[in-house]
């Protein structure tokens, strides 16, 4: 018997004497003066953790839900307003074993739930946003809504067993069909921006196979059976098929006819979701053994794509050979994509791949690699190397920071794998060589080998295969360079990112931030300059060649400061609708962000391209702080309307700017 049903039943014989008791104390936190709330507060919050273990506890608190507000079970903590409540974050504080957390934040979803229903009328929350609000947070927590049949699964601690109880409880109360289309939405959302890391996505896929007998619409079921089918087995074949082995054998008594189809249902999955299947390795594994001039197709390569195929047949073949296997099965569309980029025509670039293929490992970042093989397989070390350079060599946008601090690190390698590639590769083979690499900064020599710490501190094992080679390096020499300006006055990133990422980033460079005394400063001046170095309109016309770093102020979907973080702007150019956008890599992992006052990063409908996000040229100025420009390369800034920076200036004052004083 799983632990949850045990508590259950345990639960429910005292559910009518706890009713009682919850009541009681309710009202005693009720009519309690404001500053003796808090004394009350903890025998609410004990006797709402009794009740949460079963379906009829759960009834219990969400009958009384109306009252909280008023009673006060909020009072004093971050739970207070719930027009401040962030889907992404109820999860956390579920999972949370610090104090009392958990149940506060299951009593604020029961709040939720009264005002979704009506039972609790609230002047800053409608029913249909707080419904919204709580699917969102049933696609985000897909784990809790259906509990896996696995030992993991029957043996919880108590918080979990709470959470479980509540997603079911929320399930039964909401509409499966919203949720439904909430999980889609999401699906589309994250797989569109093309991650090289897919675990989140796959995740969401596998926990909603359970949804599709949920009753959810025809619409919404035929959308999940499609990501279904993409990250499992979307061919005839794949789906006979009881495992990687009998998919084989079916492979080697196919008819002509039938392996076609297996190619081009393969390569259209993987193009249109961008996900890909664990049995299309074993398919391109075959056809390089047995029929290499269907490659092209698997791949479904562009002009550009087969071209650099035909003029590489050998090293692809080879490629394929030591790196393609079901734990690397991603790096299929990342080859696709680098073979479409044309990357293989720079020369230099293939004795740098190849060098990778017997290249010697260090002990330490052998280590680092083994995380990322599966026990039985096949795959060498050189392998999973070479898979994760045709990963961010295809997917340069699709690099992402995990949940680390090192957004500069991971601007690096994107940076790179577009414009330097040759260096990116000598980075690499270094660092896996000899778990060292080293950059000059104004003439002196940094080796990563010989610092201590970093940003970071210790790196997160939520990266992809060469982030997790080089971050470390990068991270280390990247605070070593800030170090060294620390005196100077000035923002260090001035005289930083110019040595750190390479001669591609312009030696101008402006902070609206003084760094002595962190007054916004001459921020007119800031705007106006942002706009005459890169808005088309005012710029004489001049274009950008490559990605330029610029750093941020994140705010929430409230508008107020979440932290600092860094970007590069990818481009700058008229939308479909013909208005002008600037479209920009984010590292953070996801780029679709709601940063208030109605900004919200959009990834797909204004001509983004894989990997990049998009604002109104204003709206993304609103949120920065510094920039590198071109100063031979600017219109005059007198040309800049006083319009367009008061729109501007109202953004950032009334929201990140509310935290700093203006000069």
């Amino acid at each position: 018997m799983s632990t949850l049903t045990t508590k259950r039943k345990r639960m429910g014989k005292h559910t009518t004497a706890l009713k009682s008791k919850f009541e009681v104390a309710l009202e005693r936190l009720e009519q309690a003066k404001p500053f003796a709330k808090s004394l009350y507060q903890t025998e609410v919050y004990q006797l709402a953790i009794e009740l949460s273990y079963s379906y009829d506890g759960m009834n219990i608190l969400f009958e009384n839900a109306h009252r909280f507000d008023q009673a006060g079970v909020f009072l004093g903590g971050q739970w207070e307003d719930p027009t401040k409540m962030q889907p992404p974050l109820v999860g956390g504080s579920l999972r949370s074993k610090q104090g009392v957390n958990s149940i506060i934040e299951l009593l604020s979803e029961m709040r939720m739930l009264a005002i979704a229903k009506g039972t609790y009328i609230h002047e800053g929350l409608s029913k249909e946003e707080t419904n919204a609000f709580l699917n969102e947070v049933m696609a985000l927590n897909l784990d809790l809504l259906f509990t896996p049949e696995t030992e993991e699964g029957r043996i919880l601690e108590d918080h979990m067993i709470r959470a479980q109880v509540l997603f079911q409880y929320l399930g039964e109360q909401l509409s499966f069909r919203a949720i439904g289309y909430q999980i889609v939405q999401e699906l589309e959302r994250l797989s569109v921006q093309r991650p090289i890391m897919t675990g989140r996505i796959l995740s969401m896929i596998s926990l909603s196979k359970q949804l599709i007998k949920s009753g959810i619409d025809e619409k919404t079921r035929e959308a999940l059976e499609k990501y279904i089918d993409a990250a499992n087995a979307p061919t005839p074949l794949s789906k006979d098929a009881a495992d990687q082995r009998e998919y084989r054998l079916k492979l080697e008594n196919a008819n002509e006819a039938e392996l076609e189809s297996e190619v081009n249902i393969f390569a259209k999955s993987m193009k249109e979701i961008g996900l890909v299947s664990p049995y299309h390795p074993v398919l391109l594994r075959f056809l390089n053994r047995k029929s290499p001039d269907k490659i092209q197709a698997a791949l479904d390569l562009s002009e550009t794509g087969i071209a650099s195929f035909n003029a590489n047949q050998q090293l692809i073949h080879d490629i394929i050979q030591i790196s393609i296997y079901p734990e690397t099965r991603q790096a299929i569309y990342s080859l696709s994509r680098m073979l479409d980029r044309g990357v293989l025509t720079q020369e230099h670039v293939l004795p740098a791949i190849r060098r990778l293929f017997d290249l010697p490992i260090h002990a330490h970042v052998r280590e680092a690699l083994t995380k990322f093989k599966d026990e039985q397989s096949a795959i060498s070390l050189n392998g999973l190397l070479i898979a994760g350079v045709m990963s961010i060599l295809g997917q340069p946008l699709g690099v992402g920071q995990g949940n680390n601090p090192t957004c500069q690190s991971a601007r690096a390698i994107s940076l790179w794998s577009q414009h330097g590639i040759g260096q990116l590769l000598e980075y690499i083979a270094r660092a896996a060589r000899d778990n060292d690499i080293d950059m000059t900064f104004e003439g002196e020599t940094i080796h990563s080998s010989l610092l201590i710490g970093g940003i970071a501190g210790e790196i997160g094992q939520d990266l992809d295969p060469i982030s997790m080679v080089l971050v470390p390096h990068l991270d280390k020499i990247y605070n070593e360079m800030m170090k060294k300006t620390l005196l100077r006055g000035e923002d260090g990133h001035k005289w930083v990112n110019p040595e750190f990422y390479g001669a591609w980033i312009p030696k101008g460079f402006i902070n609206a931030i003084d760094q002595l005394t962190l007054y916004v400063s001459n921020y007119s001046a800031f705007v106006k300059l942002f706009y005459a170095t890169h808005h088309p309109d005012y710029n004489e016309g001049y274009e950008m060649i490559y990605p330029n770093p610029v750093g941020i102020l994140i705010t929430n979907v409230h508008g107020e400061l979440l932290g600092l973080h860094a970007v590069s702007i990818q481009r700058i150019k008229k939308d479909p609708h013909g208005n002008i956008r600037i479209y920009f890599y984010n590292p953070n992992n996801d780029s679709g962000q709601n940063w208030g006052q109605g900004i919200i990063a959009s990834v797909s409908g204004f001509g983004e391209l894989e990997g990049e996000a998009s604002l109104p040229f204003h709206e993304f100025v609103s949120r920065m702080y510094a920039y590198h420009y071109n100063p031979f390369e600017q219109g005059d800034t007198y040309m800049v309307e006083h319009s367009l920076v008061e729109e501007v200036e109202a953004l950032a004052r009334e929201s990140w700017g509310k935290n700093y004083q203006w000069a």
